[in-house]
């Protein structure tokens, strides 16, 4: 694995466009995603779930290459509603999402890295980079949710103190709640 200098910065409002393609390859998907323009028109806005503002991105010899979106999970319902209107706006019907958070933590809500520059440790210091964050602002823990079919990255969060809280069902997969307190981590 080649050594690579990797900056970690708030995101500007002009990088809607990358943070809903990054939103979108979290949830598997590109550009063609039927939510890109959706993800795109809320990382636009000031307060949404996939705000800017909730946004950290990492660049690479100045090119946008991850991006990690959190917030308070106390602000989840807040922060969502938007993303409603819109979607029956652009598709002419409505869905029924889980809440993701219960709330009492930091949430990350969505990390992806161009494919290119995976498993070069960009996602590693975004999420560092997030938890950090979060911690620093107060939040005594900090939560997320990986896939049960996603071994390698429930890995990678557990290799950064991230451990499972419970199951957990979203948008029709299992999944495991993973939450980081500084507590649970003190090295003697």
């Amino acid at each position: 694995m080649e050594n690579i200098q990797i900056e970690i910065r708030k995101a500007q409002p002009d990088e809607a466009g990358f943070i809903a393609l990054m939103v979108a390859m979290a949830l598997g998907g590109d550009e063609q995603h039927w939510l890109y323009g959706v993800f795109k028109e809320l990382a636009g806005r000031e307060q949404s779930q996939y705000s800017y503002r909730n946004t950290l991105v990492a660049l690479v010899a100045g090119k946008l290459v991850g991006a990690v979106v959190g917030y308070d999970g106390d602000r989840l319902c807040e922060l969502r509603k938007p993303i409603f209107g819109l979607i029956r706006e652009y598709t002419g019907s409505s869905i029924d999402i889980e809440d993701e958070t219960d709330g009492g933590e930091f949430y990350v809500d969505s990390l992806a890295v161009l494919p290119e520059y995976r498993s070069r440790g960009v996602g590693r210091r975004l999420l560092c980079s997030m938890r950090d964050m979060a911690i620093g602002e107060g939040h005594s823990r900090v939560g997320l949710l990986v896939d049960f079919d996603n071994p390698r990255a429930e890995a990678l969060y557990n290799s950064l103190g991230f451990v499972r809280a419970k199951r957990k069902m979203f948008l029709g997969h299992p999944m495991w709640h993973l939450q980081y307190s500084p507590a649970d981590n003190v090295v003697l």
